[in-house]
């Protein structure tokens, strides 16, 4: 029994039971740890940032941490971008961070850094063990801080704490702390806030987005002739007929301040302030109007299912009275003819769209209006970009299928920021995955090129073109899917995607549609 192996029995003690890796030298005796566990699943990741956006989308499904594994300080930067999205959706993560041997760091070898001030700004909780006899432990308290804050937690594992050996001692799973109570007084807030009679919206977030817990959010609302609305980015939406329909604050600043310019009160469960993802000339950041009043009432760390249903009981909110929810469409709106556009994708896969599917979104100008759609499509699970940190689509989706292997995954992607990861795709043929990828391919940045008409610069120049646009040469998807070996075809035409997609849904098995716009 060596550290390795105490590090791998006390992730599966505490049913962390698939790892998500891209390893290095320093973190070979954990892998040969590994090979003696049949029960862990490895996933290779041929790229950091494959790594953990697919560890990000798996345990927004599997409500439980993976493990990553990733080398040394310059493994873990290539992984950052999409640690700060799985830090902005309080993602419960573990990552494993191979180091050089304890005394053989004053050496200064060419892969040394410092890792801690790498880790610390897109991780809740950092910890370097310090000899082999504190891995279980140190362990046990990456899970603990994984589970309970919840988010990125990211354990520093010197190579002679992992081959050093210790006892081989039994092993109980980690208990966990309650979640974090509210205060009644708080609570008392909230209430006198909603029967107030002004204008108050509930804004939610986390697990107050799953469908029981907004079944009991709409009967607040109901009942209190209130406003629910969901936070501008959120790590999971379950949606879909025979559930709640919900919309988000809107990303455009202007849109979102007109949405929200009536609200008096707002009531934040799980939730941030609505501000604008950037500033804008003569723009606030703030998005709700200056005398609006923000109650807190639970964070994240808080069981936002019991705060809402203690919420009803102080409003006097009957648990079984009924609720709103979306109806099957008796008439979706029809698909136009000749070539394929934006918006005949939303509408045509917002109407084939399985039972049980989840979506995983990284197309956030052309997919806009497929949001909208869904709310009337089959039962399905709804994943998002959360810190803005683009590149993490494909592998989200790769994460995501293999948490739900029965469920059908559909990928909606914008071709500039799936270039990031693109090596993703070569993990969905690895591992099989049932995933569908629609890449729109308008080839171009589209959000930059709206986001510099928003400070005010109409005219685009060579130079500002040549940094927006990626048509030239224009990107084959096509061809690099297939050298991932994940079938693919393109389609440019209405007929040619809608039969594209209606064979993509009735097998399993990864397959990518290049959609031309």
């Amino acid at each position: 029994m060596n550290g390795a192996d105490r590090l791998c029995d006390e992730l599966l003690a505490n049913d962390i039971d698939v790892c998500f890796a891209n390893p290095g030298t320093s973190e070979m005796h954990f892998v040969a740890a590994l090979d003696r566990k049949p029960r862990m699943r490895c996933v290779l990741g041929l790229f950091e940032g494959v790594v953990t956006a697919a560890a990000d989308g798996y345990a927004r499904m599997a409500d439980k941490p993976a493990a990553t594994l990733l080398h040394l300080g310059p493994g873990l930067a290539n992984g950052l971008a999409n640690l700060h999205n799985a830090r902005r959706a309080s993602t419960p993560m573990i990552n494993v961070v191979g180091e050089h041997a304890t005394y053989h760091i004053r050496h200064d070898a060419p892969l040394t850094s410092d890792i801690e001030s790498l880790a610390r700004p897109m991780s809740q909780w950092v910890h370097r063990i310090e000899k082999a006899e504190d891995v279980g432990r140190d362990t046990a308290a990456a899970y603990e801080a994984a589970m309970s804050l919840p988010g990125v937690a990211t354990l520093i594992l010197p190579a002679d704490a992992a081959w050093g050996e210790i006892p081989d001692t039994p092993l109980a799973r980690t208990a966990l702390p309650l979640p974090v109570p509210i205060e009644a007084g708080t609570m008392r807030k909230a209430v006198e806030a909603i029967r107030s009679r002004r204008r108050t919206a509930l804004l939610l977030s986390g697990k107050a987005l799953r469908a029981d817990a907004l079944e009991m959010a709409a009967r607040i609302a109901d009942a209190a002739g209130v406003r629910l609305i969901a936070q501008m980015s959120n790590g999971r939406i379950q949606r879909g007929v025979g559930r709640v329909p919900i919309g988000t604050v809107p990303y455009p600043v202007d849109m979102a301040l007109e949405a929200l310019k009536d609200i008096e009160c707002v009531v934040m469960i799980g939730a941030q302030v609505p501000v604008a993802f950037f500033a804008y000339p003569g723009k606030p950041g703030r998005l709700i109007p200056d005398h609006c009043e923000v109650v807190e009432l639970a964070t994240r760390a808080s069981n936002l299912k019991e705060v809402l249903s203690w919420l009803a009981f102080e409003l006097g909110v009957k648990p079984d009275a009924p609720v709103t929810v979306s109806q099957p469409s008796t008439e979706w709106e029809a698909l136009p003819d000749g070539d394929l556009t934006e918006d005949a994708i939303a509408i045509a896969v917002a109407q084939m769209l399985p039972e049980g599917a989840i979506v995983c979104n990284e197309s956030l100008t052309s997919a806009r209006r497929f949001f909208g759609l869904s709310h009337r499509s089959a039962p399905h699970d709804f994943l998002s970009l959360t810190g803005g940190a683009i590149g993490i689509g494909i592998p989200l989706a790769v994460g995501a299928a293999v948490a739900c292997p029965d469920r059908k995954v559909v990928g909606l992607q914008a071709d500039g920021s799936g270039m990031y990861t693109v090596q993703a795709l070569w993990t969905q043929a690895r591992e099989n995955l049932d995933i569908v990828t629609i890449v729109f391919a308008n080839r171009k940045y589209a959000i930059l090129q709206g986001e510099m008409r928003a400070v005010g610069a109409t005219e685009f120049g060579r130079n500002a073109q040549r940094m927006l646009n990626i048509d030239d040469p224009a990107l084959d998807w096509v061809s690099m899917a297939k050298g991932m070996g994940v079938e693919a075809a393109r389609a440019t035409t209405v007929r040619e995607f809608t039969e594209l997609l209606k064979g993509a849904m009735a097998r399993r098995g990864p397959f990518l549609i290049e959609a031309v716009i």
